[in-house]
């Protein structure tokens, strides 16, 4: 008789229905989130190899030292090609002839 009494409650308020396990996500949630990001800061605070970092440093590409490798290049042969949408085919679109590649296909 108590237990009926107990679900007709639950069942006919609203704020014990809905507003409870809402605040129960909120609350629940910002401990989640806390425990999510105590990870990444956890993460950041870590020290790598030393041997690492020395290859990781004399690695490092600049974006100078690659405007000086393409600097004197010459683009006159460059030609804009649009790429293919997911239902056209790739090769008659980019300018290849479909026939040869048939044949290429099949030997």
């Amino acid at each position: 008789m108590f237990a009926y009494a107990v679900r007709r409650t639950l069942r006919k308020n609203k704020t014990l229905r809905y507003g409870v396990p809402m605040l129960l996500l909120i609350v629940g949630g910002s401990f989640g989130l806390r425990e999510f990001s105590q990870i990444c800061y956890d993460a950041m605070k870590i020290k790598i190899d030393p041997e690492l970092e020395k290859k990781l440093k004399m690695n490092k590409v600049s974006l100078e030292s690659e405007y000086e490798k393409i600097k004197d290049s010459t683009f006159d042969d460059w030609k804009n090609i649009r790429g293919p949408r997911p239902w056209e085919d790739p090769d008659l679109l980019q300018g290849r002839n479909p026939e040869i590649l048939k044949t290429n296909k099949t030997t």
